[in-house]
């Protein structure tokens, strides 16, 4: 009977010590896991962090791109082009109803096209620019079809003088025309206050598929 009962806890003592070692190896297991995973997020949380910081500063300096071409508001992150313009009804080619304001329109492109390669593709910065053309309340009935081709004359524009921005690798260009709506708008909303152009330019880190 003694000798039964030491079996017995030499048994227990040994199912015991399985279960402990197997208890440590789990605990071992779960804590790498967790430290690799703790370490991870960490380092995804400093790139996050060093992403945003390097946006912000991309943004500082598009907010504060030249201004003798370009007025920023800040409300709606827009940059409105410093020229005024007084369309005839109906009509859009820039480059024709304004042949002295091509050396400046041209210019503005520049500046654009300059800000945009200031960061080499390299360092994985896209762009994404909205040339939005907007018209004024002049009675036309076709005006949000007139201001995507003002605003589609002035990228022509700028293309016919190297200035393709669609053609660099890290931007995206969309044009377009919002008519008598679109923000901000100039008031009160007269025949010639909102003939103009809004550049909006979104700068982003990472990939852009075209």
């Amino acid at each position: 009977m003694a000798k039964s009962n030491e079996k017995k806890r030499d048994f227990f003592w040994l199912s015991y010590s399985d279960l402990m070692t197997s208890l440590f190896f789990v605990m071992l297991v779960l804590f790498v896991l967790v430290y690799t995973m703790q370490n991870k997020l960490i380092s995804d949380l400093g790139e996050k962090g060093r992403e945003l910081d390097r946006i912000k500063e991309i943004e500082k300096t598009i907010n504060n791109i030249d201004t003798t071409y370009f007025k920023y508001d800040k409300v709606n992150k827009k940059h409105i082009l410093n020229m005024h313009f007084l369309f005839p009804s109906g009509s859009y080619n820039i480059s024709q109803i304004y042949p002295d304001k091509r050396v400046d329109l041209i210019k503005a492109g520049k500046v654009i096209k300059e800000l945009i390669l200031k960061y080499p593709v390299e360092d994985n910065i896209k762009y994404l620019i909205v040339v939005e053309g907007q018209a004024s309340k002049d009675g036309w009935k076709g005006n949000e079809d007139l201001s995507f081709h003002r605003a589609q004359s002035l990228t022509w524009l700028w293309k016919l003088n190297n200035i393709g921005l669609d053609k660099l690798q890290n931007c995206e260009i969309i044009i377009a025309g919002s008519g008598e709506k679109g923000i901000p708008r100039t008031k009160p909303d007269i025949k010639t206050a909102n003939q103009r152009f809004l550049i909006t330019i979104v700068p982003k880190i990472g990939q852009m598929k075209k």
